[in-house]
């Protein structure tokens, strides 16, 4: 059974959930975005995005229910090197993540 502090923290997700996520978030942002990114760079972009997530994990669960922390943590801390990647502007990146990922 479990004690009533345990009840209220969220188990950390496993990686399964953390790439299936990560996939999700950026298929929708490029949807907004309105461009075609070719498969490779959008799989770089998700294994960039995964890493970080996991690299910070324990702040990304802590936070898990405020999207506008985790847009503006994504914001600072992914979009440049996506948007580099991709070769799209950032902050363009950065307004269609925000509309896809309700932040």
């Amino acid at each position: 059974m479990k004690s009533s502090s345990q009840k209220h923290h969220a188990a950390y997700p496993n990686a399964r959930k953390i790439r299936r996520a990560c996939e999700n978030e950026l298929y929708r942002a490029i949807k907004r975005l309105g461009v075609w990114i070719p498969k490779e760079k959008v799989k770089e972009a998700e294994q960039l995005y995964v890493r970080k997530v996991i690299l910070n994990i324990q702040w990304v669960t802590e936070n898990a229910s405020n999207r506008k922390k985790l847009a503006d943590w994504w914001d600072e801390n992914v979009s440049e090197e996506i948007a580099a990647l991709w070769e799209v502007d950032q902050n363009r990146l950065s307004t269609a993540f925000r509309e896809a990922f309700g932040g």
